[in-house]
C-alpha cells in the first residue's frame, strides 16, 4: 500500500468512510483478465466451447468473459482471427451501457487502442458508419488494426482534435462515446505506472482537459442524441463535476439513469457542490464491490426538437441521392465529392473492373450491394466508404471505409488484408480452411509457405482465404498444391 499516493488515499478515506478499509483491500488481490467477443463472429452461447481457457462470465457483460491467470489468449490462433478482444472488465461497461443500433452514426472521439470502438462497430452490424479517433497518430495507427482485426469495415478513423471535429461535424452523430483522458486512479493495481503519472498531474489537470473535449463534442450530438462520458478514475473532480459542467453547458442535455446491476454504485451528486440530483443515475464501479478495476459512466441524451423533425425530413428526401458531406447536414444536386486528401485520383460510384471481378470470384457481399456505399480510389487503392458518408476535406484520416485493396501496375487487383477479415469459409468459396490443431495454422501466422496439396485440387490456382475453423486469417496465393504467404507482415504471429 505504500505505493499508492497519499493525497489519493486520504481522499478516498474521506469519500468512502467505513468502505474504505474494504477498497484498500481490494489492492491486496489479483487483478482479473478479461476478454470480450466479437459479436460480428461468433455468439455468446456458443463460445466458450470453442477456447481452451477457463472462462466465467462477467455479469453485467453478455459478451465478456475472464479468464484464468494460466491462460494466455494473446497466443491463440482465433486471436489473430479476430473472434474476442483483450480488455479490462470493468472497461467493458461504456460501450454496453450506450444503446448503439444498426445505422447509427457513432463517433468514438478517443478510441485508441480500441477496446470500446470495436464493441461500437460491432453493435452497428455492418450499417451506419464508426467515427473512431484518436489525437495521437501512432495510436491511431493501432486502434486502425484492431478495428480490421475484427471485420469492420463499415468506419472512418481518424486522428484529430476535438476542436477541429466539431468544425466539420456540427450536430452530426446519433451516438458519442468519450472515455476521457483521466487521472487513471482505477488503473494503480493493475498499472503501477499510473502512479507516477498521477503524482505528476492529478485530477484537476485532467478534469480542466476533460472541460476543454466536453465543450467540443456537445457541438458534434445531433438532437435527440446519446452521449456516453466515462473514466477510469474515482476522482469527484473528474466525474460528477465533469457531468455537471455539461449539464450547465447545454441545458438541453440530461442524465439517463443506467439500469443497475448486482454491485453497481450510483453517482455521487453530494460529492460535488451544488450537485445536481440526476448524477445520481450516473454508475460508478468500485473494486471492492465488483471484480473490475473500477470505473465511471453517465449516459446523457440531448433534447429532440422540431428543428431535428425538419433535418430528418430533409434527409429522407435526399434518399438514393449521392449525397457530399457539408457540415453535417446533406444538400442534393451537388454530385461533387469530397476528396480524402492529397493524392486522389478518382472516386464516385464506379468500381474498378479488376477489383469488381475479384469481389464477384470470391463471393463478397458487397459484389451485389456497392449501390449502398461510395468507391473511391485514392494512389491505386480502393475503398468503400459506408453508404450516405464521404470524406470531409481538411481531415486527416487513416481510414476511409473498407479498404479492399490494390490495383497493380498492369492492372491485377491484390486484396488487402482488412478485405480478408470481413469474409469467412462459408461465405468464399475460394478459401482453405484449417482447423485449429493443424501446426500449419502457426505457420501461416509466422508468414511460411505452405503445402497444402492434401486440401486442394490439382489445378487449383489464385488468391485463396486462410481461415481456422471458418473464420478468416488472411490470404494467400496458390500454384501447384503450393500456398504463398500472404499474411500482413505487421500482423504476424511473433
Amino acid at each position: 500500500m505504500s505505493s499508492l499516493p497519499n493525497d489519493f488515499t486520504e481522499e478516498m478515506k474521506r469519500l468512502l468512510g467505513e468502505e474504505y478499509e474494504a477498497f484498500l483491500a481490494s489492492y491486496r488481490e489479483t487483478p482479473r483478465a478479461g476478454l470480450r467477443l466479437n459479436t460480428r463472429r461468433e455468439t455468446a452461447e456458443d463460445f466458450p466451447e470453442k477456447l481452451p481457457f477457463s472462462l466465467s462470465r462477467v455479469p453485467w457483460i453478455s459478451n465478456g468473459y475472464y479468464y484464468g491467470e494460466g491462460d494466455s489468449p494473446a497466443k491463440h490462433p482465433y486471436y489473430y482471427a479476430g473472434l474476442y478482444y483483450l480488455q479490462e472488465p470493468s472497461a467493458m461497461t461504456p460501450a454496453s451501457l450506450l444503446p448503439v443500433e444498426p445505422g447509427d452514426r457513432v463517433l468514438d472521439l478517443c478510441a485508441a487502442p480500441g477496446g470500446k470502438a470495436t464493441e461500437l462497430g460491432a453493435k452497428l452490424q455492418g450499417q451506419g458508419c464508426l467515427f473512431a479517433n484518436d489525437i495521437s497518430n501512432s495510436r491511431a495507427k493501432a486502434l486502425l488494426k484492431n478495428l480490421e482485426l475484427f471485420g469492420i469495415g463499415n468506419c472512418m478513423v481518424t486522428s484529430e482534435t476535438p476542436e477541429r471535429l466539431a468544425e466539420v461535424y456540427p450536430g452530426y452523430f446519433d451516438k458519442i462515446l468519450i472515455d476521457a483522458p483521466c487521472s487513471g486512479e482505477g488503473m494503480f493495481r493493475k498499472d503501477p505506472g499510473m502512479v507516477k503519472s498521477y503524482a505528476e498531474k492529478g485530477p484537476s489537470y485532467y478534469a480542466d482537459l476533460q472541460r476543454t473535449i466536453l465543450t467540443q463534442v456537445v457541438k458534434m450530438l445531433r438532437p435527440g442524441g446519446m452521449l456516453l462520458y466515462s473514466t477510469c478514475t474515482f476522482s469527484p473532480l473528474e466525474n460528477e463535476a465533469s457531468i455537471q459542467f455539461l449539464l450547465d453547458l447545454d441545458p438541453t442535455l440530461r442524465v439517463v439513469p443506467v439500469a443497475s446491476y448486482e454491485g453497481f454504485a450510483p453517482g455521487r451528486p453530494d460529492w460535488i457542490e451544488s450537485g445536481d440530483p440526476s448524477l445520481a443515475g450516473c454508475v460508478r464501479i468500485w473494486p471492492h464491490r465488483m471484480e473490475g478495476e473500477g470505473h465511471f459512466a453517465a449516459l446523457l441524451q440531448k433534447e429532440d426538437s422540431m428543428m431535428t423533425m425538419s433535418c430528418r425530413m430533409e434527409e429522407a428526401n435526399c434518399a438514393g441521392k449521392e449525397l457530399p458531406f457539408v457540415g453535417g447536414r446533406c444538400k442534393g444536386g451537388n454530385k461533387k465529392q469530397a476528396s480524402s486528401g492529397k493524392g486522389a485520383e478518382r472516386s464516385g460510384g464506379t468500381l474498378p473492373q479488376e477489383a469488381a471481378d475479384f469481389l464477384s470470384a470470391i463471393g463478397h457481399p458487397l459484389a451485389e450491394n456497392l449501390a449502398e456505399g461510395t468507391v473511391m480510389v485514392k494512389e491505386n487503392r480502393v475503398y468503400v466508404l459506408p453508404a450516405g458518408i464521404q470524406a470531409a476535406p481538411g481531415i486527416r484520416y487513416l481510414r476511409t471505409g473498407l479498404y479492399l485493396g490494390d490495383i497493380g501496375k498492369k492492372g491485377q487487383f491484390e486484396p488487402s488484408q482488412a478485405l480478408a477479415m470481413t469474409l469467412s469459409a462459408a461465405i468464399c468459396p475460394c478459401s482453405i480452411d484449417l482447423p485449429v490443431s493443424d501446426d500449419r495454422v502457426i505457420r501461416y501466422l509466422k508468414g511460411e509457405t505452405l503445402d497444402v496439396d492434401d486440401l486442394v485440387t490439382p489445378k487449383a490456382k489464385g488468391w485463396q482465404l486462410v481461415c481456422v475453423d471458418g473464420f478468416a486469417l488472411g490470404w494467400g496465393k496458390l500454384s501447384g498444391g503450393t500456398l504463398k504467404n500472404k499474411y500482413c507482415t505487421g500482423w504476424r504471429w511473433m
